[in-house]
């Protein structure tokens, strides 16, 4: 039998393969705010549409909006990181992100100390850290190739 002797990656190639994983998770994040942007431009008219004939106005009810909304990008980037590859728990802790800002805004909104306005402001820009520490808690995932994930 021969030894095959395997060198150790030089630090131009480990430097040259995290820039690679860098630019994955960069584009990971990238492609999932572009799906829940189509996900809530291609739901949120078809939820007006359904209401109209009720006369239910959804931005009158700003709690039900920013869930409702939540539901819309949740859905989007969910089917895409499906798609994609990803297990129901990771689309499920990404979802989470969707959810979670809009629940801690509402609570001052409540109180009277943030208007709807600021609800759905603070709520969306929110979303953002919060995919970015739901990304980081799976670091390898989101960093390495789409095609090598598998479902769970």
């Amino acid at each position: 039998m021969t030894d095959i002797a395997f060198a150790e990656p030089t630090v131009q190639e480990r430097g040259r393969r995290d820039y690679r994983a860098a630019g994955r998770f960069a584009r990971h994040y990238v492609e999932m705010l572009v799906a829940m942007a189509v996900g809530m431009a291609v739901l949120m008219p078809l939820w007006s549409l359904a209401l109209m004939p009720t006369g239910f106005e959804l931005t009158d009810h700003i709690a039900l909006h920013a869930m409702v909304m939540a539901t819309d990008m949740s859905i989007g980037m969910g089917a895409w990181m499906r798609w994609r590859g990803h297990g129901w728990r990771s689309i499920g802790e990404m979802s989470a992100a969707m959810y979670l800002p809009f629940a801690l805004v509402l609570v001052p909104y409540w109180l009277g100390a943030v208007t709807a306005d600021g609800v759905m402001t603070a709520g969306h820009l929110l979303m953002l850290p919060a995919m970015l520490i739901a990304m980081l808690l799976r670091r390898e995932e989101y960093a390495q190739a789409h095609h090598a994930q598998s479902h769970d």
